[in-house]
């Protein structure tokens, strides 16, 4: 059997691709990631990469987005500690992103640290600590059963 090894891009539809692109062109440098561009057909297409996946922007051909409608709730990237999602936070305001405050969301795991911010069509973006779980998880995958 064939085994997924990980996200290689993700594509988000936005209403105002410059608009959009002004917005990610302040955020994802400061976390990490490099940019270039390309054409499919006629449509630019804008794509934020960093060594392990891409993401990217392209013109929406519809409304603004609902996180609650079928389809995409939000997109979660992450940084390996707690200290880097305090970093990612304080990085973001710099740039001028409303941010919300770094903490902890025992709900999910004990050791669950997050921010949560938009863009411009309203695309929720988190970013969050590389947990526990998930580390043994990889860790220990054939373990586990």
């Amino acid at each position: 059997m064939a085994q997924i090894t990980g996200i290689d891009h993700i594509y988000l539809a936005v209403s105002d691709l410059a608009v959009s692109e002004a917005f990610y062109d302040r955020a994802m440098p400061a976390l990490g990631f490099r940019k270039n561009r390309f054409k499919i057909g006629d449509d630019p297409h804008v794509q934020y990469y960093n060594r392990l996946f891409g993401f990217v922007l392209r013109p929406a051909r519809g409304g603004r987005h609902d996180a609650y409608a079928p389809g995409l709730h939000h997109l979660c990237l992450r940084v390996d500690s707690e200290a880097d999602v305090d970093a990612a936070a304080a990085a973001l305001r710099a740039l001028g992103a409303d941010v919300s405050e770094p903490r902890h969301y025992p709900d999910y795991a004990p050791d669950y640290r997050a921010i949560f911010f938009q863009d411009p069509d309203g695309i929720r973006l988190e970013i969050t600590n590389y947990r526990q779980e998930r580390r043994e998880r990889h860790d220990r995958w054939h373990e586990l059963g």
